[in-house]
């Protein structure tokens, strides 16, 4: 799959493992899983991460939502491989 480039980003995908493996990274194990179980995210049209995940919302868009909710900074996004961000669509 061929990446593409949106205002100088490279759009790269979130992958559902990924998701998962960075909610561990930047809330922790327990923490962030209670999060995308309980917080109710209106950029997500009143549902859980883990509900709009279900409902087959991508993963970047979701992982944006709750990130936004928890005021984490775009340095902190994706962790500690420190790599860019993808931009939102």
């Amino acid at each position: 799959m061929a990446e593409r480039v949106v205002d100088g980003w490279q759009a790269v995908r979130v992958r559902l493992r990924e998701f998962w493996q960075l909610v561990d990274e930047v809330f922790g194990r327990v923490h962030g899983r209670a999060l995308t179980n309980d917080l109710v995210l209106t950029a997500l049209d009143g549902r859980t991460a883990a509900a709009a995940l279900e409902d087959g919302e991508e993963p970047r868009t979701v992982w944006h939502a709750l990130c936004d909710a928890m005021d984490v900074s775009d340095t902190r996004r994706f962790g500690a491989s420190h790599r860019q961000a993808p931009p939102r669509r």
